[in-house]
């Protein structure tokens, strides 16, 4: 087995590069070159608010364990203060025009652009991922923001031609009314944007609950919004550790949510519907995932395993649309493992904002646990580490060595559960139809890959494949002007795209009677 090098954590200045760290019993806004960016307290109806009994909850730093800072513990009570706020809003919010809503995300994105070192640090901060990384996330994030920027003024209804001749009918689209959003750890940025951007350009206001990993991002983002002029109570952002459930189940059966759109596990998705089902709400879940990512013998396998890493390995392996399976063709097994295997030698874990590090932690012990249960699992039934393979303890609690295994078999845990970590699982195949048989196999359908140069084959397959989405030739198949969600347990709804806007809208027809000829 290849051997692996990683960069030891600098254990005196656990949270940033050498001559920038302050203690954390020191504010850490001192750290950003704005340092009113990072707030602790919740924000409603454009301030930023203590929960009402004045529990908080700490945050802490996936790299270290240091603490970073605390956030408000809001509970029920505090959420309907919010969801009112909301509401009151969006009677007015409602009726301002296309473009004027453009204006003021198009502010927000430009205000997002100016501070990414910023919101970069906070997020590799609170999230793990490194520096370079987190940085990228914002830019990922603030093409929402213009994406939708766009699309504000170009809601478009139709004139339809009635059946009867004497009648005229038309349909607008109307903002479906108070949204509430629930978003991940991974991307705290970027699932922020995708759902918000969207919800206000098409005349919504939101009540937002971050993941409480990592609230830091959220709260500085609203900031922005505030200063980008977008009216007080059209975004609100709750944050709550503790009181998760009870927050989470009023937001879904209020009757003043009219929409709930979720990113986050299948399970909690199915338990999020179910509790929208008594108002009738309108949903879009983004769930889990298990990607294939196809490799065929005619592809050149130095473009593979570069898409391979990218898709892979981005975020320590902690995105929803990572490859979990890959499935090589036989003919090119042994060389595509050999050079996938070389290529995460080349890595360098470690603390995010420490300089040569390409991989951070995993954002808690829950996660690595779940990693080291695949491993063992494949390893007890046969397959081979070739890499990795094991927790980089010296570094701290939540680090993982990147890892490459191959002899991977429909038996083991990685065959059908989502890893969520940093783990290529390579099994082998020789057909076509076995391949989309096996990667069909899973119950929930996100995002796949396919590796060919054969066009034909491209057809076939993505046409074959009962997946959302399918990269070709390419492990980056994120982009605000595409459409991002699945099928099956993989949920349903479109965000970003000219689809995205359409989720939180409703459409109304209008007929005028005895026109006339």
């Amino acid at each position: 087995m290849i051997g692996f090098r990683y960069i030891r954590a600098r254990l005196s200045r656990p949270g940033f590069p050498s001559g920038s760290y302050t203690h954390p019993a020191r504010k850490m806004s001192s750290q950003l070159k704005d340092q009113t960016l990072f707030k602790e307290q919740a924000f409603i109806g454009g301030k930023f608010v203590d929960a009402a009994s004045g529990a908080t909850f700490v945050v802490t730093n996936p790299a270290t364990g240091d603490k970073i800072g605390s956030a408000a513990e809001m509970d029920v009570g505090d959420l309907q203060r919010a969801i009112d706020t909301a509401a009151a809003a969006f009677k007015t919010f409602r009726k301002t025009s296309g473009r004027a809503r453009a204006r003021m995300i198009r502010a927000w994105y430009d205000l997002t652009v100016a501070n990414t070192e910023d919101l970069g640090r906070l997020i590799t901060l609170e999230n793990g991922k490194t520096l370079a990384e987190a940085k990228g996330e914002v830019t990922y994030a603030a093409s929402f923001m213009e994406w939708f920027s766009e699309e504000a003024p170009r809601v478009y209804g139709d004139v339809i031609p009635a059946s009867n001749g004497v009648n005229r009918a038309f349909t607008v689209k109307q903002p479906v009314g108070v949204c509430g959003i629930i978003t991940p750890w991974n991307f705290p940025a970027a699932m922020i944007t995708r759902k918000v951007a969207a919800a206000v350009a098409a005349g919504c206001t939101v009540v937002v609950k971050p993941d409480a990993e990592t609230p830091y991002t959220a709260l500085a983002l609203a900031e922005l919004a505030r200063r980008a002029g977008i009216p007080d109570g059209v975004i609100n952002i709750v944050t709550t550790s503790k009181n998760l459930q009870t927050v989470g189940k009023e937001l879904c059966s209020s009757p003043k949510i009219k929409k709930i759109s979720f990113t986050g596990s299948t399970n909690v998705g199915k338990l999020l519907m179910d509790q929208a089902s008594s108002t009738l709400k309108k949903c879009s879940f983004e769930l889990g995932g298990n990607s294939p990512f196809i490799v065929f013998d005619d592809v050149d396998l130095d473009l593979a395993v570069e898409a391979a890493v990218l898709s892979k390995f981005r975020g320590t392996g902690q995105t929803c649309v990572c490859a979990n399976r890959f499935f090589v063709h036989a003919a090119v097994y042994d060389a595509f493992a050999a050079k996938l295997t070389a290529a995460v030698a080349k890595f360098r874990i470690g603390n995010g904002f420490d300089a040569g590090v390409t991989h951070g932690p995993l954002i808690h012990g829950r996660a690595l646990a779940k990693v080291q249960d695949h491993v063992d699992d494949a390893t007890a039934k046969g397959a081979t580490v070739t890499i990795g393979g094991a927790p980089a303890a010296a570094l701290g609690a939540n680090f993982f060595e990147p890892t490459v295994v191959t002899g991977v078999t429909q038996d083991m845990k990685i065959a059908s559960e989502e890893t969520f970590g940093p783990i290529a699982a390579l099994f082998k195949f020789t057909t076509e139809d076995e391949v989309v048989e096996l990667a069909n196999s899973v119950e929930v359908g996100l995002a796949s890959y396919l590796m060919t140069n054969d066009v034909s084959r491209v057809w076939r397959i993505a046409e074959g494949l009962e997946f959302g989405m399918v990269g070709v030739n390419t492990g980056a198949i994120s982009d605000a002007a595409t459409p991002f969600g699945g099928v099956k347990y993989s949920g349903f709804g479109r965000e970003g795209s000219k689809y995205g806007i359409e989720e939180y809208v409703t459409i109304k027809s209008v007929t005028i009677g005895n026109i006339g000829l």
